[in-house]
């Protein structure tokens, strides 16, 4: 049934993703642009991630109670999460309209703009592990291993700052540097 469910997942991902990339690309003579995922795109990806998730912990009975809070929060935080790339593109917008109309740039609200979504960043990381934990401890070596090494691939390249520290686990200290 898991199987199913994934091979499933896998295939809606692909055909969404041809059929993205297919509306997406330029024609002939047209500019080359980079693609950008739309807010339904970041959705099935969000799903799939969660899905792929759950597959690779391979949950006992006892663990599969505790796995609704968990998916409700990862669902929640990627939706907030969503609404404040939407606000920042708006941001971007009126500040590129700014410039153009000889505005200069204030660095300081620049500063307290990227303090608040740090803050809200790691606001979301806390709601995550909050509501992660009860599941964590429940969980053997094998899907300890599996979780460490499924985060690593999602995570990896969206500088999400999940890197593995000397010993395989979670850098908390934050993204690794140079």
């Amino acid at each position: 049934m898991k199987r199913a469910l994934f091979a499933a997942t896998a295939a809606a991902l692909i055909a969404g993703s041809a059929a993205t990339y297919a509306a997406n690309t330029p024609a002939a003579g047209d500019a080359p642009h980079r693609w950008q995922p739309t807010a339904e795109d970041r959705a099935i990806l969000t799903d799939a991630r969660i899905v792929a998730l759950k597959t690779a912990l391979k949950l006992t009975p006892d663990q599969e109670k505790l796995w609704p809070g968990v998916e409700q929060t990862l669902k929640s935080v990627a939706k907030e999460a969503a609404q404040r790339r939407e606000q920042m593109a708006a941001d971007r917008k009126a500040a590129r309209e700014a410039r153009q109309a000889g505005t200069p740039a204030d660095p300081i609200a620049r500063m307290r703009t990227a303090a608040d979504r740090m803050d809200a960043r790691a606001a979301d990381l806390r709601k995550i592990a909050d509501a992660a934990d009860p599941l964590y401890k429940t969980l053997d070596t094998a899907q300890k291993q599996r979780l460490n090494m499924v985060l690593h691939q999602q995570f990896r390249g969206m500088g999400g700052g999940w890197h593995h520290g000397p010993h395989g686990g979670p850098n908390a200290d934050g993204p690794r540097r140079g």
